[in-house]
């Protein structure tokens, strides 16, 4: 039971690391709340992990009894989650998805002269609790077998926010040190990683879906 919780600790964990991508964020929170001081950029940093988690943990509670209610079966739901991680993880490879965020922080800025809160837009939603973070956390608790594995998946969740908390504080001399060319290799490193996941969810979703009951 205990290697049952480890590998579904290990699955949960680096599949959202990889998601949320604390390190690919950085550079965006730090533009965002390069004008404030030390105190504001501490409570935007807080306040925005705060809505994300707030965010994936209901999604992750009640995703299974939306699925229910919808009458969606959670092979269609594996599968559907697997293709669009899937263009995710493209847009990670290619980088698109770090020139949206910067194109949608850029765009922001340009409209919020004064310091605003973005705890909740952008940071919150949808660089953090966006739809691949929501959709894989409905997806491992809605095959958790029991609140043991559930408990498991929640705290690998946790624990990547957590992180994301302490890669946010330190965002300004994080993003010095890391540059753009290593802060864009190791996105793209994620993006491959994710894209395997993806392809197994695929995979295990149509098998589900088509093998005979």
């Amino acid at each position: 039971m205990t290697g049952d919780l480890i590998s579904v600790f290990t699955a949960s964990f680096v599949t959202f690391f990889v998601l949320i991508d604390a390190l690919g964020v950085a550079p965006v929170f730090a533009s965002l709340t390069a004008k404030g001081d030390a105190r504001y950029r501490r409570s935007m940093a807080w306040r925005s992990i705060l809505v994300a988690t707030l965010i994936i943990f209901g999604f992750a509670f009640f995703g299974a009894w939306l699925l229910r209610q919808l009458h969606i079966t959670i092979d269609a739901f594996r599968a559907a989650g697997g293709a669009l991680l899937f263009l995710i993880a493209l847009d990670m490879v290619f980088e698109k998805r770090t020139e949206r965020r910067e194109s949608r922080a850029d765009e922001y800025l340009e409209e919020h002269e004064k310091l605003d809160d973005v705890s909740v837009f952008p940071i919150g939603i949808p660089m953090l609790a966006g739809p691949g973070s929501i959709a894989t956390a409905m997806l491992f608790m809605s095959e958790a077998a029991n609140w043991m594995t559930q408990a498991v998946v929640l705290a690998a969740i946790g624990l990547n926010m957590l992180l994301c908390l302490i890669v946010f504080l330190i965002a300004g001399p994080l993003v010095r040190a890391m540059g753009d060319s290593v802060a864009g290799a190791i996105t793209r490193i994620f993006g491959v990683i994710l894209a395997a996941l993806s392809v197994q969810l695929l995979i295990d979703g149509l098998q589900g879906a088509f093998s005979p009951v």
